[in-house]
């Protein structure tokens, strides 16, 4: 039987992304339902911390190295979290009825479920590959006399 090789996967098709494009969509939708007074401050700040929540996605995704994936993810799930104590805000101003808050919290956090899966597997992938890259540690020993033994085994 003849295994399918997976193809090069782009960011949209990232499930991280996926998770993250809605909540993005549904924060702006927010944003635009805010008091006038608060387009340059409490709506300014949703747009963009919910745009730096799939461009850190992105642009995570578009490094070739595990730590620069990882570093992104991390800045994507703080712009997530930031976006969540937004919505504390928007219950506490009652410019959301609680119900309205819970539902959005519960889509943000099935999002921060994704990404920290996202982050484990990457996490996983960079173990992986470190191990590859390395050698194990030298074995010295545990006790002064196997300390030493080894030291002479150097000299010349």
């Amino acid at each position: 039987m003849e295994t399918a090789v997976k193809q090069f996967q782009t960011f949209e098709e990232l499930e991280a992304h996926k998770f993250a494009r809605e909540f993005r969509k549904a924060m702006y939708r927010v944003a635009r339902r805010l008091p006038d007074f608060e387009n340059y401050e409490m709506a300014s700040q949703i747009r963009r911390a919910a745009l730096s929540l799939t461009n850190n996605v992105a642009e995570g995704h578009g490094r070739f190295h595990f730590l620069d994936q990882i570093k992104f993810m991390l800045q994507a799930r703080g712009s997530l979290q930031e976006l969540l104590d937004d919505l504390n805000a928007c219950l506490d101003e009652v410019y959301l009825s609680g119900p309205e808050v819970a539902k959005l919290k519960q889509e943000g956090y099935n999002a921060l479920k994704v990404l920290n899966g996202y982050l484990h597997w990457l996490r996983q992938r960079k173990l992986v590959q470190s191990g590859e890259l390395h050698e194990d540690a030298p074995r010295y020993g545990d006790t002064d006399e196997d300390l030493e033994e080894w030291l002479s085994s150097l000299a010349l």
